[in-house]
């Protein structure tokens, strides 16, 4: 077959990436190397128009125990002489066309990086967005991506301590599928991506190879359309049982000191895991296609290089310990085969039945090498100032407060994900601290010390979409409030970053804008970001258009409890308890689900919020949790103080009753979002000195009232009974699913 630009570009190269890959070989590519070049540089594997950005976040600190981005996962050290791996990665398309194992290989993929790295998964969390979960197409997203992560998840067995889900309409075609998983580790059993070792064998071990996900990564880096539904072929299947038997395979390889490097086969399968481990161990591999383990015959050799089937791994291995490795992956009944070896030079020699099908500089492949960097075009869009244009005084206040707030609980935005929630297996391995005990973060028990990890992912679009620098600042920063909230110390970030085409300028604007915010706040919070994922190219249709969805900038953030006793839940605990606000309320409603749910305005700037005085009263709740002065703590965040409230009273079925702020109006005091806030109760024995100490920090505070035993009272008025309370807000997003 005659290779020409046509064909680069029907793969989805450029023209000069045709002209660059013709220099890099010193020839034209024959069609095989031409599809594993369009593979390894697509935007998902290569980051070619995101990495200049991405290298200007701060990705250093004495906690990280590997160079951010430089291996499957990020590695931070959790103190006694543990570690934690862990990395959010996003699965959009796949699960826009085929929900269900778009999810589960999604979870599936994300669980690799983790025990490739010699940590064993313990928690995952998720991040969902979806559309108008009054259309069918909503419906059958959402309860495909819930079945898939569940059924995935709940056989491989590792609980879900968190996440989030999201609706708007800019997700109708294009939902967001965001996994994240944590693992744990011994520091000094860690493994790295690496080829090196002259004469080396080189193993594919797992699943064996068929058709599934062949340009997937090519598929990931392309706008959706109507007919990408027509790209099923690249939408991987998965085995949740095949994975835990390669993980304890693999956990058990690592005992034996075998293994000089290994790499999960996710994005451009053999591919990208030859190419990448080869360029960071300055070696190359000779590969021989026809060892691979086949599950369709007649694969032909650039099919066998770019599938991206499910639960396989790439591993190097000291030659010599074959039979170590052998013996190991007979005994869990998984394919082990030899096809290849690890040799001097740069190249990457691919052989089928003895016949050369491509040689290819490794180096040229791969990000940090080869691939292509580009500066793309940006601009700030028109509807930024048009936001800002937004006034309160335009809002008129409600008439029945008590309906609106009952209301807004049963926004799919605000609303329990019970239905969501109880198809997870949370409680799998024991050591979920936070289902009876919900904090604002999930915490797993690092059992054998008296530590635990606290874990959260966090991202408000609609922020980000009104102020991308000011929004993703935010996110960050409510990471943080999670963790800190829950009793953690925050270390550290990962990040998946869901823009649309950064050939769009405006769009690009929106990436670059979140960029410079998500920096500022990991400076200030010391949470370095220790590596994740770009997914470009997710759009909506409006009126024949093909728009951005909202930018979706997913921080995932873990943190650590370095004492038990310090965890710290949501839940009012005893009827009397006195109920305070630790920061200032704002006239301010821009940006809140009540203004967006109730009002239906979405033109709005983004919510009130100082970098300075969000950390200052992030360093007053780690005081307040040490010195024992509160008994709860919950972030105010989506639907505002009232929102809060109504969380922290639902637990043990208090319910409250509060005094608004007479200097704030009284739609913005209960349903506005500003940043900077936390709710507490406090002992009324230890109320001075939850006062002294207050005044102490100069943090801003507020009495608001006090718990109760069960009726909801703002301002001498009923807004219900908890029990009523507890219906509508369990039952609203079942209900909107039965809806016809």
């Amino acid at each position: 077959m005659e290779v020409t630009v046509k064909t680069a570009e029907q793969l989805g190269l450029l023209p000069e990436e045709f002209e660059k890959i013709k220099e890099n070989l010193g020839r034209t590519p024959n069609f095989t190397e031409l599809s594993i070049y369009s593979v390894m540089w697509s935007e998902h594997a290569s980051y070619k128009n995101s990495i200049k950005w991405l290298k200007t976040l701060p990705r250093t600190g004495k906690q990280l125990l590997v160079e951010a981005g430089q291996e499957n996962a990020g590695l931070v050290d959790i103190g006694e002489g543990l570690a934690c791996a862990f990395k959010i990665e996003s699965h959009n398309h796949p699960s826009a066309v085929e929900p269900y194992q778009g999810a589960a290989t999604g979870v599936g993929g994300i669980n690799r990086d983790i025990f490739t790295m010699g940590a064993r998964p313990v928690a995952q969390l998720n991040s969902l967005r979806f559309g108008d979960i009054s259309l069918d197409r909503t419906k059958w997203h959402l309860k495909g991506v819930v079945k898939g992560i569940g059924d995935y998840g709940n056989a491989f067995g590792i609980p879900v301590l968190g996440g989030e889900v999201m609706f708007d309409k800019c997700y109708n075609t294009n939902p967001l599928v965001n996994a994240m998983s944590v693992g744990i580790m011994k520091k000094s059993d860690t493994i790295s991506a690496i080829a090196k070792g002259v004469g080396n064998p080189v193993y594919i071990v797992g699943s064996s190879t068929g058709k599934d996900g062949i340009h997937g990564a090519t598929f990931a880096s392309a706008d959706l359309t109507e007919n990408s539904a027509e790209d099923l072929p690249s939408v991987q299947v998965g085995d949740p049982f095949m994975e835990k038997l390669l993980m304890e395979a693999t956990l058990e390889l690592n005992s034996t000191g075998a293994v000089v490097g290994m790499q999960d086969m996710g994005a451009a399968g053999i591919i990208c895991s030859t190419s990448e481990m080869s360029e960071k161990g300055a070696h190359g591999m000779k590969i021989y296609l026809d060892k691979v383990p086949l599950r369709q015959q007649e694969m032909k050799d650039w099919e066998i290089l770019l599938s991206e089937s499910q639960e396989r791994m790439l591993v190097v291995v000291e030659k010599g310990k074959e039979s170590v490795v052998e013996r190991i992956f007979d005994k869990w009944d998984l394919n082990c085969a030899i096809i290849g070896e690890v040799i001097k030079d740069d190249k990457l020699y691919f052989y089928l039945h003895d016949e050369l099908v491509a040689e290819i500089p490794a180096s040229t492949l791969v990000l940090g090498g080869g691939a292509p960097i580009y500066e793309r075009e940006y601009k700030e869009p028109a509807y930024f100032k048009e936001y800002q244009k937004f006034n309160i005084d335009s809002v008129k206040e409600p008439e029945d407060y008590v309906e609106i707030a009952q209301t807004l609980l049963q926004s799919p935005n605000i609303a329990s994900k019970k239905w969501v929630i109880e198809q997870y297996d949370t409680m799998v391995g024991a050591s979920n601290m936070s289902t009876n005990f919900p904090s604002d973060a999930g915490i797993y028990n690092i059992k054998g010390t008296n530590r635990a990890l606290a874990m959260t992912v966090d991202c408000n679009s609609r922020y980000v979409k009104a102020d991308p620098e000011k929004g993703t600042a935010i996110a960050v920063s409510e990471a943080a409030r999670n963790i800190v909230c829950s009793g953690g110390i925050p270390l550290a970030i990962t990040n998946c970053l869901n823009f649309g085409n950064p050939y769009n300028p405006e769009a690009f604007w929106q990436f670059v804008g979140a960029i410079k915010g998500m920096s500022h706040a990991c400076k200030k919070f010391n949470t370095p970001v220790t590596g994740g994922n770009v997914s470009f190219y997710n759009q909506m249709q409006v009126d024949g258009r093909i728009e951005p969805i909202n930018p979706t900038p997913t921080i995932g953030m873990i943190g650590v409890i370095e004492n038990k006793n310090d965890q710290m839940s949501i839940a009012f605990k005893n009827k009397g308890d006195m109920i305070y606000l630790i920061g200032k309320s704002q006239n301010d409603i821009s940006s809140s689900e009540y203004l967006n749910f109730i009002h239906k305005i979405e033109a709005s700037p983004a919510p009130y919020f100082d970098l300075e005085e969000e950390h200052e009263v992030q360093e007053a709740i780690k005081g307040l949790i040490q010195k024992n002065l509160i008994l709860s703590a919950h972030d105010v965040s989506d639907g505002g103080l009232f929102v809060t409230l109504v969380e922290s009273a639902l637990v043990k079925c208090f319910g409250f009753d509060v005094t608004p702020d007479a200097e704030i109006r009284k739609d913005a005091f209960l349903f506005g979002e500003a940043q900077g806030r936390v709710v507490v109760s406090v002992s009324p024995s230890n109320e001075d000195h939850f006062i002294d100490y207050m005044i102490e920090q100069k943090v801003p505070f507020s009495a608001l009232g006090h718990v109760t035993k069960s009726e909801l009272r703002i301002d001498d008025n009923s807004y219900g009974f908890i029990n009523d309370i507890k219906k509508l807000y369990d039952n609203a997003l079942e209900k909107y699913l039965k809806e016809d």
